[in-house]
């Protein structure tokens, strides 16, 4: 293990969080709100990121490193990002702080708050701006704005990125990071645009538009999105939370003028039509219960895009849904957005693989001697993927009905219990039961807030990162 190479990665992304967190500190001074929440954070994190990136190490990075520190990474920066709204004192101990953060990075979107309209503006602000950082990844967001870490930058990507299979747009990955932070950064700032011109103030439109590009969630208002009683508000960001649930190489290719091959995606013909088929089973199933035909539409619409793409925003309280609806957004929990996206969840193409590898095993049984590959937009898919795949569906289960029994302690119902988990797995922000969306986490024990902060951890990274930092293999000399 090449440890100061991993403490140098390390610090570079700590003096990168340093400097994500001087624009809440500007918003605290401008809004005149106490800055030393920010100021000594700020302080504690740029010294020790300077003294680690500081460190001299053989530019020797390897599959184990590359994922250990991955999780590494996102373990200390999240350890780190809880402190503002620890020393803000607005949050009643290190480890709400903690499950609050780990929210926004992870963009899961659950909270332990149960008012957010009373808190400083800084403070709101960061916990939006965070999640907005992950996003698209921490990895990626500091190869964009930091090239120089030093090492083999792919394998960091690779660790990081969501989806069974890693791709870059362009040879070289400095490039294709800060290609799709250009495209992030133009969905923000088109979102934010339209909010304002649809009559939702700046402030909330900007970080209403940081929370829908991330699919993290995120509201400045305790109603959420239907505090504002704008219907174009809405769709607008219906819109985005579909649009940044689709993989940003779909975009990429339709930039440089690819149609074809873009349309040619199996992954986003899927998310469309399972889209396409929750909105209209929800639809059919709600409308005896609303007064106005335009209403269900415009509700299961954002509810179904905000589920699909693991935002969290709400518009209805689909708590109260009939049981079809509810059963149909669990579903959807499970599903989640595109590989290469902003969204979390199991991801489509995962799905697609899983269901044409059952299809093929089917196709065995009649046609036992008959060699049948696995396809993927044309190509074929190799074996090792698969495998991968199969054991991704295997530990994602497991860490589901391990987390599930250990939030039971708590003695909430059922339902409650395992939307809690799934949610956090699946970074999906509201469940069911006390976990709805007009309810919160705060009445869960700190051992559950921990248990889920880690879900939320392990459902971002897509599992292997967080396991192989926990693995005592990992750092056995071999």
């Amino acid at each position: 293990m090449n440890y100061k190479l991993m403490l140098r990665t390390l610090g570079r992304t700590l003096q990168l969080e340093a400097l994500c967190l001087l624009p809440p500190l500007v918003t605290a001074l401008l809004y005149r709100e106490d800055p030393r929440p920010f100021v000594y954070t700020i302080v504690l994190v740029a010294l020790l990121g300077t003294a680690l990136s500081c460190l001299k190490a053989k530019p020797e990075f390897y599959s184990r490193e590359g994922y250990a520190v991955v999780g590494l990474i996102w373990l200390t920066l999240s350890l780190f990002g809880a402190l503002p709204f620890f020393f803000s004192g607005y949050f009643p101990s290190y480890i709400d702080s903690f499950f609050e953060v780990v929210s926004g990075f992870t963009t899961t979107g659950c909270s332990i708050l149960t008012a957010v309209e009373g808190l400083p503006r800084g403070i709101l602000f960061w916990r939006s701006f965070s999640s907005w950082i992950g996003g698209m990844g921490v990895l990626i967001f500091t190869l964009a704005f930091l090239p120089k870490v030093g090492g083999r930058t792919q394998v960091l990507v690779q660790a990081e990125a969501t989806g069974p299979v890693s791709s870059k747009l362009v040879p070289k990955t400095s490039l294709s990071s800060r290609i799709l932070y250009s495209i992030y950064i133009a969905f923000t700032g088109a979102e934010t645009l339209a909010l304002c011109l649809a009559g939702m103030p700046f402030y909330d439109a900007l970080l209403t538009s940081f929370a829908t590009a991330c699919t993290g969630g995120f509201s400045v208002r305790n109603a959420s999105i239907a505090a504002y009683g704008l219907p174009a508000c809405e769709i607008i960001v219906t819109v985005f939370m579909l649009l940044c649930s689709v993989n940003f190489a779909v975009y990429f290719l339709l930039l440089t003028r690819r149609l074809k091959q873009a349309l040619k995606s199996d992954e986003l013909r899927f998310f469309l039509c399972a889209v396409l088929g929750a909105v209209a089973l929800i639809f059919w199933n709600l409308l005896p219960t609303y007064e106005a035909a335009g209403h269900t539409m415009r509700d299961t619409w954002f509810q179904v895009a905000s589920v699909v793409s693991t935002s969290g925003f709400s518009t209805a309280d689909f708590a109260q849904w009939p049981v079809l609806s509810q059963l149909v957004l669990i579903g959807l929990m499970f599903l989640g957005g595109c590989a290469g996206s902003t969204a979390g969840g199991i991801k489509c193409s995962r799905i697609l693989l899983m269901l044409r590898c059952a299809g093929r095993s089917l196709s065995r049984l009649s046609h036992p001697r008959a060699t049948k590959v696995v396809k993927l937009d044309g190509k074929a898919v190799d074996e090792d993927t698969l495998n991968t795949v199969f054991v991704f569906f295997c530990l994602f289960f497991l860490l589901l009905g391990g987390g599930c029994l250990l939030v039971c302690l708590d003695g909430f119902d059922l339902t409650t219990s395992f939307t809690a988990a799934l949610t956090c797995l699946s970074n999906v922000g509201p469940g069911l039961g006390e976990v709805g969306p007009m309810g919160n986490f705060a009445a869960f024990s700190p051992l559950s807030k921990v248990v889920l902060s880690l879900a939320m951890l392990i459902g971002r990274l897509e599992i292997f990162p967080m396991l192989i930092l926990f693995s005592p293999a990992t750092w056995r000399r071999h």
